[in-house]
């Protein structure tokens, strides 16, 4: 036991920035992997982290169909080129401005909706983004001109803007840092079966019954949706029972002691699998909120929202991880939309003559790489964290986290060349699809290593950093797609291609410089950091 103390207490303080902290008990001499739980939960029984498994898993299972359905509407709109065309006879330019158009409302959405979630909770403003994606599906029924169009796809982005950030709010709510990653893999497996699977339905929709009923039925599964989100889906905002009852910003200094006492709260990972929450904490004095009061439309905060509009801006151009993952998966989010409209606009033509169905089908291909990189990608970041841990002394770094972006980088810059250059040079259909599908593998993986690191690293503004994320992704995509027609009447479409496959190399030399030096810029910016920090609303014991 004096070992064990020891060498905590020998660890300087300064080599624990915000992000890094004691995660593996190497000490520990059981043949079961044991884990320190971060963050601490309280001893409250409506603290979210205290959830037995079932509960938790209603939430998250109802937030992850969110994302299913809003995926679905964001990315069907391709299927339908064929046919509108035909009826419109709208050109290339038409249908990239009203894609940049629906990138836009998800930007500007993002940041107008999600400062809310900390003043009213997340309950109200998930219910709101329904209504609004219910809305604009109606909208979209009922298009006749291109205004029509670019408004309806403006005001889908911004029903869908919060999407990304509130689900990552949900995971932090729900999930130790060590279960995390897990998530986030189910999470994007979530995003992409809705952005890959929801075309291959709406493909066969708009052969059956016309493209003006893809619409209507993803109007009827928003409603669905709304329902079960208004009636099933639990306040995640923890407000603690004890007034004035906080956590010190991560990053804080902590003594050994403090350190110590953290180490002492170690527990066997597959008790925390079973759910067993009385392992953790003990909630005599607490008892749980009656059925009314956890389904209670507004979970009001008297924390002051103002500067969360601009706080996401200011993490970005002084905090170097919310950066590095704003331009990784700006550029994701990129590429995926020149391979996606590039694709269903060209193999419609001869000589593939893709009919909606078919264009829909080719989008088979990425889900089962995307599902293939969440299942494998988000369980084995997990280990490696934990043991990558217990080789650095216990202590977790989230750098650890981007050791996957190399393999999934590579996955991306095959899946483009196939899909790209297959196109251009008329190869076979599957030889396209393939390469699509090694990019929805690349994807998933570097989307869910960069999300979880930052996460990770930065779990106390992990709202504001994600809507950076969301904003400046969305302004890769807007400013591509809005160039992408002019681009490829200058350069061609094999040389777009291979300008899109070099840019994804650059994902490579942005992540070696932060694998190696990003603790340092974690210690650089940790006053930075605690600064937003202390504005956030309810800060719960580590």
């Amino acid at each position: 036991m004096a070992e064990r103390n020891d060498s905590i207490n020998s660890i300087p303080e300064t080599e624990f920035p915000p992000g890094t902290f004691l995660l593996s008990d190497k000490y520990h001499s059981s043949d079961q992997a044991e884990v320190i739980i971060h963050p601490t939960p309280t001893n409250d029984p409506n603290d979210p982290l205290n959830w037995p498994k079932w509960r938790k898993g209603v939430n998250f299972g109802i937030a992850c169909f969110y994302v299913l359905i809003t995926f679905v509407f964001l990315d069907i709109g391709a299927v339908s080129f064929g046919p509108v065309i035909a009826e419109f006879g709208w050109s290339l330019d038409i249908f990239t401005y009203g894609t940049a158009a629906g990138y836009a409302g998800l930007a500007v959405g993002c940041i107008v909706f999600i400062p809310f979630i900390h003043r009213y909770g997340r309950r109200p403003i998930y219910l709101l983004s329904l209504i609004i994606q219910l809305a604009a599906a109606i909208w979209s029924a009922k298009v006749q001109t291109a205004g029509d169009l670019v408004g309806a796809n403006i005001v889908s982005g911004i029903g869908g803007a919060i999407s990304e950030t509130i689900v990552q709010v949900t995971i932090g709510d729900l999930f130790f840092v060590h279960q995390r990653a897990t998530m986030n893999g189910i999470f994007l497996l979530m995003q992409s079966s809705g952005a890959f699977l929801g075309p291959v339905a709406a493909g066969y929709v708009v052969a059956g019954m016309g493209w003006r009923w893809m619409w209507w039925l993803t109007a009827i599964f928003s409603a669905i949706n709304l329902i079960i989100t208004a009636f099933l889906f639990e306040e995640t905002m923890f407000v603690p029972a004890i007034a004035g009852e906080r956590r010190p910003v991560e990053g804080d200094n902590q003594s050994p002691d403090v350190l110590a006492s953290t180490k002492d709260k170690a527990i066997n990972t597959n008790q925390l699998e079973r759910g067993d929450s009385n392992k953790v904490v003990s909630a005599d004095f607490v008892s749980q909120k009656p059925y009314t009061q956890r389904m209670a439309l507004f979970t009001k905060t008297d924390t002051p929202i103002v500067h969360r509009f601009y706080d996401p801006f200011v993490a970005f151009f002084t905090i170097p991880a919310v950066a590095y993952v704003s331009v990784v998966y700006g550029l994701l989010l990129s590429f995926f939309a020149v391979l996606g409209t590039l694709m269903s606009y060209f193999m419609i033509a001869p000589p593939y003559n893709f009919g909606s169905a078919s264009i829909g089908l080719l989008s088979i291909a990425p889900f089962i790489g995307s599902g293939l990189g969440a299942f494998i990608g988000g369980p084995t970041n997990d280990k490696l964290s934990i043991w990558l841990a217990s080789r650095n002394g216990g202590i977790f770094e989230p750098e650890m986290r981007l050791w996957l972006v190399f393999p999934g980088v590579l996955l991306c810059i095959v899946g483009i060349c196939m899909n790209g250059l297959g196109l251009a040079d008329h190869r076979p259909w599957p030889v396209i699809a393939c390469g699509f599908g090694f990019f929805g593998a690349g994807f998933s993986i570097v989307g869910s290593s960069a999300l979880t690191y930052l996460t990770d690293a930065y779990l106390d503004i992990v709202s504001d950093a994600f809507v950076s994320v969301t904003f400046w992704r969305n302004g890769f995509s807007i400013a591509v797609l809005f160039g992408l027609t002019p681009w490829l009447d200058k350069m061609g479409l094999r040389n777009v291609y291979i300008i899109v496959a070099c840019f994804a190399g650059l994902l490579v030399f942005m992540t070696i410089p932060m694998i190696a030096f990003g603790k340092r810029f974690r210690v650089m910016t940790k006053d930075r950091y605690r600064s937003i920090a202390a504005n956030q609303p309810i800060l719960r014991d580590l």
